[in-house]
């Protein structure tokens, strides 16, 4: 057995695939043997080409490249596929516009190997690059709890085969983050400390979509899966919301301003799959 699999779900991915394959082909080495799979989902665009063209630069590095193609957009149908595809004894999920540091994929392979179920991901870094209500707010949100407690697992998180076990193909979700991160306990959520650049979206209405988007996928699972809910993170300990209001007035309001705007229908996006670019 490959000891990791890495899997890419990209859906007109062009624009940030090459970022994203350079930074991965650039980890440091993992024990064991990695294979990368991407799959392309109903791709319009030359994601597939751009993730074959990597081919030679994985293959120098010793890791074995391979490119699925689906006629479906769907991203929980890539990871099915991509999962039938894999090897590893360590599964990586990785958003094909995230880029890790060179440390990653070795510490979430290390952490992973082991025979009881676990889940790992590593340190979220939130890129900008506008400015508008986006920075304020962003500023806030790595405030809650969500952010400072235990591992969050957006744009990467990784899990082994005991832990990935513990339910079949992934069910048709919006927020496969969020259902892969409450299967498993908070005592079996390990944080790494090698970090990941994850980009913001940009723009207060795009920001509207995605944030309604996060907010019914988190429903969704409450309503579907109601006994994960008891491996959400607890509470006790954050920092009150009044204190971290009076720490940043503004982007308090800004937060404030964007929750509110969730709700409203002018904003609302008929697509449950609206992404901010």
């Amino acid at each position: 057995m490959t000891r990791t699999s890495i899997l890419i779900p990209a859906h007109d991915e062009a624009a940030y695939l090459a970022a994203c394959m350079g930074a991965l082909l650039a980890s440091e080495e993992v024990a064991g043997g990695v294979e990368v799979i991407v799959i392309a989902n109903g791709c319009t665009d030359d994601t597939a080409e751009i993730a074959r063209g990597f081919a030679e630069k994985a293959g120098l590095k010793g890791w074995h490249l391979q490119v699925l193609e689906r006629a479906e957009g769907n991203k929980l149908g890539a990871l099915n596929a991509g999962e039938a595809a894999a090897a590893g004894r360590v599964l990586i999920y990785l958003d094909a516009d995230v880029i890790v540091s060179p440390p990653l994929i070795a510490q979430l392979a290390e952490v992973l190997d082991v025979d009881a179920p676990r889940y790992a991901s590593g340190k979220p870094h939130v890129t900008l690059r506008g400015g508008g209500v986006t920075g304020p707010y962003t500023r806030f949100w790595l405030t809650t709890p969500f952010m400072t407690r235990g591992v969050p697992g957006f744009g990467v998180f990784a899990m082994n085969r005991a832990g990935r076990a513990r339910w079949g193909d992934w069910p048709d979700i919006i927020s496969d983050d969020t259902y892969a991160r409450l299967n498993f306990t908070p005592d079996e959520r390990v944080a790494v400390p090698a970090t990941y650049d994850w980009p913001m979206v940009e723009g207060f209405a795009r920001l509207v979509q995605v944030r309604r988007r996060q907010d019914l996928g988190v429903a969704e699972i409450e309503s579907r899966f109601p006994a994960l809910i008891a491996n959400d993170d607890p509470g006790a300990g954050a920092v009150p919301l009044w204190r971290r209001a009076l720490a940043d007035p503004l982007g308090f309001a800004a937060f404030c301003t964007l929750r509110i705007a969730i709700h409203l229908p002018i904003l609302r996006s008929k697509n449950r799959w609206a992404r901010g670019r």
